[in-house]
């Protein structure tokens, strides 16, 4: 994830939105009740909770009832501790008084209510790594020896095992050509990150790895939602009745969810973004290339999927003019590097976002070897008048020079397969001229449509072209 053309860019919501979010979610909500409700009165033990005396009417302020509500409670009130909204004034007394970042939840900057829930997702996040330890807690309780080692609990690999189904959480969010707001079948999540990415049918020790993963992950997500991380549909309850049988496999949509549902939510993928930046990755986001010029956002948007980088493109034309934009663009789409192609191909989809206004950019590169047929095909679809006849060369070039393109972006998909048999059915003799095209992908592109055509003689023809290609080429 280090190497920022394996990463598409996350589409994050403004700040502001963000921080109504923060603001709104079940812990830190809670936590800011905590720390105005606490006064001179208040109490902390050794650890800075709350002394057990006061947690009944902390659970009172906040609403909570149940068996459950006490823990609530203290949990809110560890996050008001961690995250500065109450402080603790003296330890020996145990009395605390509110803290300084309290205000900034009313009358700071968006960037400051983030900050705060930062702090109490990383507590969130910390606590989620820990085993439930009700069993030796209980043994305490009746006075029994506690074996800490019998916990089988290594502090960093947990860590680093809850961060790695985050990541890979994170990487379908920005993956998903859209929004990002599909919900993730829990074992399929558990999958990721336990089944090898070369096993094909999984041993029945990898599927109860999974099936182990799942619980500790169920557990995990349902200690994350109310920090406003994930949205999640937990496990059916009904699936665990009986520990000694293997539930049945899922049979449609509606009972794969049973086995539990995951989504990031817009605030978890800026607060994920956050880890992964602090930790060194480099993970773009939309807008970061608006105020580069023309050649880092056609290289930049490169290998992004398509809806990100028509987002991305319309950040970077909305700050600038559409004629000296069109003409920046084009400047930059020219080269003869293995990435042109590509680029051009960006440039192309970016001008179909630029006006009428633009026309005149278009025009002063007709007579360019490398950018005169895209500009004749922008001039033909926006309408213009008089735009000239292409010659033959330019067809072909452009030809190669589009299948260059979307071999680079998208490889062998079955967009490029129809391409690839259009083009051979279009052109009677296609291979006959393709092969002489001065254009450095021209062996390149040739094999290609040797492999992706359907038709064996077609194919044939392709790889005959190609060969003669790579011998004028040189390669």
């Amino acid at each position: 994830m280090s190497d920022r053309s394996t990463l598409p860019p996350a589409r994050l919501r403004p700040e502001a939105e963000l921080a109504r979010d923060a603001l709104s979610t079940p812990l830190l909500a809670r936590a800011a009740r905590l720390a105005r409700w606490a006064g001179p009165e208040t109490r902390v033990d050794a650890g800075g909770g709350l002394v057990e005396e006061q947690l009944s009417a902390a659970a009172g302020e906040l609403g909570l009832t149940g068996d459950d509500a006490a823990a609530h409670a203290s949990e809110a009130w560890r996050i008001a501790v961690d995250t500065g909204l109450v402080e603790i004034t003296d330890e020996e007394t145990g009395t605390v008084a509110v803290g300084d970042d309290l205000a900034l939840l009313t009358g700071g900057s968006p960037q400051d209510v983030l900050g705060v829930w930062l702090t109490a997702l990383e507590t969130v996040l910390a606590d989620a790594s820990v085993p439930d330890l009700d069993d030796l807690v209980d043994a305490m309780a009746e006075g029994g020896t506690v074996d800490l080692s019998s916990l089988d609990w290594d502090p960093e690999a947990e860590a680093e095992f809850l961060d790695g189904v985050l990541g890979n959480l994170y990487l379908l969010t920005v993956g998903e050509d859209g929004a990002g707001d599909a919900s993730v079948p829990l074992p399929a999540l558990a999958a990721s990150v336990i089944v090898p990415g070369d096993m094909g049918e999984p041993t029945n020790d990898v599927l109860e790895q999974v099936s182990d993963a799942m619980m500790r992950l169920d557990d995990q997500f349902r200690m994350l939602e109310p920090v406003g991380l994930v949205a999640y549909r937990p496990v059916d309850e009904a699936l665990m009745a009986d520990a000694d049988e293997e539930p049945a496999a899922p049979v449609d949509e509606a009972d794969v969810a049973r086995y539990g549902m995951v989504r990031l939510t817009p605030l978890g993928l800026y607060g994920l973004r956050t880890r992964l930046l602090e930790a060194g990755f480099d993970v773009p986001a939309v807008g970061d290339l608006a105020d580069k010029g023309a050649d880092a956002l056609l290289d930049g948007t490169a290998p992004f999927p398509p809806a990100a980088a028509h987002a991305e493109t319309e950040l970077w034309l909305a700050g600038r003019g559409a004629l000296d934009a069109a003409r920046e663009l084009l400047a930059a789409a020219r080269g003869s590097d293995t990435g042109a192609p590509l680029r051009r191909l960006r440039c192309q989809q970016a001008l179909s976002l630029v006006g009428a206004e633009a026309e005149p950019a278009l025009r002063e590169v007709l007579d360019d070897p490398e950018l005169g047929g895209l500009a004749r095909v922008w001039l033909t679809e926006h309408g213009a008048r008089d735009v000239p006849v292409p010659p033959q060369e330019m067809v072909f070039w452009l030809t190669i020079d589009t299948v260059a393109a979307q071999l680079a972006a998208e490889g062998n998909s079955e967009e490029l397969r129809a391409l690839v048999e259009g083009l051979a059915q279009q052109h009677s003799g296609f291979f006959d001229t393709a092969w002489r095209v001065e254009h450095p992908a021209t062996p390149d592109v040739l094999e290609a449509m040797g492999r992706l055509h359907p038709d064996k003689k077609v194919a044939k023809e392709a790889r005959k072209a190609a060969f003669k290609a790579r011998s004028q080429h040189g390669g």
